[in-house]
């Protein structure tokens, strides 16, 4: 794997750590509107993924997606302007931390509807099938989305009709606070590719190469005609499923996340992977100190930013004029 390609994931890695740590303080001081879900712990297999893409390739996300534009290199400061809801934000402040969209990226829509990204990524991957034009598109999505009856719809027609889509399963091991144990009879989410004839993969999530490498994969599968994948990364969130949520029951043993974040931390696998391969030192700290720099800058770039014209609210809402039809 070339240095560069290396460099760039490991800055994507550090631009979601620190935009979700932002977020998060920003969420404690009340300058954020609405839910927040982050995705500290996940950086591995969003950017793995994602760095396996072309720029013009879609992507769908969930309700926890600020870190899919991003490892598809989107810009922080809009988005950081749409967590603020303010009008520089990437859907204008209307969409907020849920509702990303950044077709600069191919980052077609996020929502708030568990498995809602599915069927948009399938029906993009059947444009670029029609089209020709060569794009793939990837979902993302979670364990609990997998027990979604429009996964099995769309990994049916994706087979049927050979289109060029990979389907990826963050498994995180909970749905909000639900085990995957109590909700999967079978808990290996990959292996449901097998009753539609679509190739199934299992991978390290904290692993950004072996994610990468499957993804990899997966693209060329899909580019040249064979259809579709899922890959499941088996990954884990260190924060709770939303930001200032209060669980009663202990639902996630402490032992079980200290180990996730002692020793499998995919940015510091990832740091380490990098030194053994000859990264100095030196280019690791240029690369921290531009992810902080840039972090600080959306921050700052989103205070700044005024909120919308409420006199605005439903411009974007429909056609304006509405078209009559005589």
């Amino acid at each position: 794997m070339k240095n560069d390609l290396q460099s760039e994931a490991y800055l994507r890695m550090l631009k979601i750590r620190g935009f979700e740590q932002a977020v998060t303080r920003l969420v404690t001081e009340g300058e954020v509107p609405g839910a927040v879900h982050t995705s500290i712990g996940q950086e591995a297999a969003i950017v793995g993924a994602c760095m396996a893409l072309k720029r013009d390739d879609y992507i769908s996300g969930t309700h926890r997606s600020h870190g899919h534009p991003i490892g598809k290199g989107a810009e922080l400061k809009p988005l950081m302007a749409e967590i603020l809801g303010k009008v520089t934000g990437v859907c204008k402040g209307r969409g907020g931390s849920m509702h990303f969209t950044d077709t600069s990226v191919g980052s077609i829509g996020e929502s708030a509807i568990v498995g809602g990204g599915i069927p948009i990524a399938t029906g993009a991957a059947l444009t670029a099938q029609v089209r020709r034009t060569g794009q793939v598109a990837l979902t993302f999505f979670g364990d609990g989305a997998s027990n979604e009856g429009v996964l099995a719809e769309c990994l049916n027609m994706a087979a049927v009709w050979k289109l060029p889509i990979i389907f990826f399963c963050e498994n995180n091991g909970y749905a909000a606070v639900t085990p995957a144990r109590n909700s999967h009879g079978q808990p290996d989410v990959a292996r449901r590719g097998e009753g539609y004839g679509v190739p199934g993969v299992i991978v390290d999530g904290q692993d950004f190469e072996a994610v990468y490498k499957a993804t990899e994969a997966a693209v060329g599968r899909a580019r040249s005609g064979e259809g579709p994948t899922l890959i499941e990364a088996k990954t884990y969130r260190f924060d709770e499923h939303c930001v200032g949520l209060f669980i009663n029951g202990n639902y996630r043993p402490a032992e079980e996340i200290s180990h996730y974040k002692n020793e499998r931390d995919p940015v510091t696998l990832f740091r380490t992977s990098l030194l053994t391969s000859g990264m100095t030192v030196g280019a690791l700290l240029e690369i921290e100190g531009e992810a902080s720099r840039l972090v600080e800058d959306a921050v700052a770039f989103a205070k700044d930013s005024a909120f919308p014209d409420p006199e605005e609210a439903f411009e974007l809402v429909h056609a304006n004029p509405i078209p009559i039809r005589r």
